[in-house]
């Protein structure tokens, strides 16, 4: 979003007449997109610079479709459930709704609250519906057999590094929008912006363990088993 406020920028200088504009245009203009700036740091900043710069990934909610999708893909499995990047919580609480233990994993202590307050709201039990105020990445996912991620495709190959070393064989983990490079999917649901893709951990470990050349370019922390 802070980049989009910047090509704003940029372009109301491009397209707008030449002739000096009305202060209270400009004032209002301004009002605007500072608020709009405020809005983004409120709910993407606080936590973020906690992360290592090459594992930030901004807020963005999931949408309808995508949440459908994710929850088409989790039909027939049970368990615990882990999602990484929970935000305001609808993924947890469609996973909650359908049977499964939850976690939500966020660093941004509003969206957890946020997502708290909206599973009292709806009635959900904490033993249905845990939002956490946590860094997943420095967490052990080894207790979980279902993971969902929404992430960006910048840092889903260092999550499937970490995914193979902790998830037990029975784990499925479906990723949103961005698959995981070089492994095999189980199955799809969706289209574009909407996709979502799974992916059996047991499946995708015999698969590498056939390609040990790919195991080196994709997971090279993975210690094959």
């Amino acid at each position: 979003m802070e980049d989009s406020i910047e090509v704003i920028l940029q372009n109301h200088g491009k397209h707008l007449p030449t002739t000096k504009a009305h202060p209270l245009v400009s004032a209002c203009t301004g009002v605007v997109l500072t608020g709009l700036y405020g809005l983004w740091s409120l709910f993407a900043l606080p936590g973020f610079r906690k992360v290592p710069l090459n594992l930030k990934v901004p807020y963005l909610p999931s949408s309808k479709e995508q949440t459908l999708n994710t929850m088409k893909l989790l039909q027939g499995r049970t368990g615990r459930l882990a999602d990484l990047g929970s935000g305001d919580g609808r993924l947890v609480l469609a996973a909650s709704s359908a049977g499964f233990q939850c976690t939500g994993f966020e660093i941004n202590s509003i969206l957890v609250t946020y997502a708290r307050n909206k599973a009292r709201w709806s009635g959900v039990p904490s033993s249905q519906a845990t939002f956490v105020k946590k860094d997943f990445w420095k967490t052990d996912l080894s207790s979980y057999n279902n993971v969902t991620a929404f992430l960006a495709p910048g840092v889903m190959e260092v999550l499937g590094e970490k995914l193979l070393n902790e998830l037990p064989d029975d784990a499925r983990v479906v990723a949103c929008r961005f698959p995981f490079p070089g492994w095999p999917k189980q199955s799809s649901a969706g289209s574009g912006l909407d996709q979502t893709f799974a992916y059996d951990i047991s499946s995708v470990r015999s698969y590498l363990r056939k390609m040990p050349d790919t195991v080196c370019a994709v997971s090279p922390c993975y210690v094959m088993k």
